[in-house]
Formats: structure tokens, sequence, C-alpha cells
């Protein structure tokens, strides 16, 4: 399945968690933090009062919250949010 974003919307692959600390303890998924960093799939056009700033390829920061979760074919997750919730990008 391919998906476009609409308007202002992003598609978000997020980077994936952290399974060891420094000290080599494994992290069980039940304790892992969801991830705040990932990078971008693909933009839609904008609108007429906001230009995309973003484009496919940039790594980025988002919110703890931001964003809807969606499932693709065979189990990998990706978000899908505007871009305003996008808090900055990695260079």
């Amino acid at each position: 399945m391919e998906l476009k974003p609409l308007a202002d919307r992003v598609l978000i692959e997020p980077a994936p968690a952290e399974e060891v600390t420094a000290s080599g303890i494994i992290i069980p998924d039940s304790a892992k933090e969801k991830p705040l960093r990932g990078t971008v799939l693909a933009v839609g056009n904008g609108t007429k009062d906001e230009e995309m700033m973003l484009k496919a390829g940039d790594n980025v920061l988002y919110g703890k919250y931001a964003g809807t979760e969606i499932e693709l074919e065979k189990g990998k997750k990706v978000l899908i949010m505007r871009q305003n919730e996008v808090l900055a990008v990695i260079l």
C-alpha cells in the first residue's frame, strides 16, 4: 500500500526504539519509550496559507503525542501528522 499525504500533512517512519542501554541492559517492549524522531517518507502539496518546508528524506523531531499511527503491509507502522506538529529538522 502506498500513501500520499494531502494538504499540509507528512508521512513519517519513526526511528526504532532503543533495545539495549549503555550498560547492556535489555529493555522489554512494554518499557520502551515511543521514539520522538523519524524520517519523512512523503509530503503533501501544502495549502495556500502554508508552504511545505519539509521534504522526503528529512530526519525530524516531533512531539510525543503528535500524529496518527497507521499500520501498512507486513506490520510496518508509520505516522501521519500535520507539518506544524514537527518540531525540528535534524541536520
